[in-house]
């Protein structure tokens, strides 16, 4: 008997150690881990793909869709191009994270067509800079619909030529 009851309180003991059942897939005490970037080649005019930011701007802009890339750690990544309508560009490659609506910038275009390592390269919230028209479009219409990522480049790709139509129905 008290060998039967030493035997129980040790299964109630392993069973109140023990971690629940499922939650490595339902929940991940595991951090989030950003993989390392590769920058593509310098955007070139021919792959460029053109998407409406909006209204509140009447720059113009694209996506190189030969740099876009999606990693596991659930950032996509792709080369941005900004044209002001007196032909000014800006030239950056970005990251979105869906799952937090945040993008960062890994690197500035230079005029001579090569990459710039910007002052600051930190993670922001897409809601509290006004600024980031185009970056917003893709998060919330384009790359991360729902918050969830597109499913490949050829999707991010379709995704980003149905948004420059959706400009001439406006």
């Amino acid at each position: 008997m008290r060998r039967t009851l030493i035997t129980l309180i040790c299964i109630l003991f392993l069973f109140a150690c023990a971690k629940p059942p499922f939650k490595d897939e339902f929940e991940s005490d595991k951090p989030w881990i950003e993989q390392m970037t590769q920058l593509p080649a310098y955007p070139d005019t021919k792959n460029l793909l053109a998407f409406d930011a909006g209204a509140a701007t009447s720059n113009h802009y694209m996506v190189d869709t030969t740099s876009i890339k999606i990693g596991g750690d659930g950032v996509i990544r792709f080369s941005l191009v900004i044209q002001s309508p007196n032909g000014a560009e800006n030239v950056s490659y970005e990251g979105i994270r869906c799952a937090t609506n945040e993008r960062k910038l890994y690197a500035l275009g230079r005029n001579d067509k090569t990459w710039a390592q910007p002052r600051i390269s930190e993670w922001q919230k897409l809601d509290f800079v006004r600024q980031f028209y185009a970056q917003r479009e893709l998060s919330k219409n384009i790359f991360c619909p729902h918050r969830q990522i597109v499913g490949s480049n050829e999707e991010a790709i379709q995704a980003l030529k149905a948004g420059m139509h959706r400009s001439i129905i406006r």
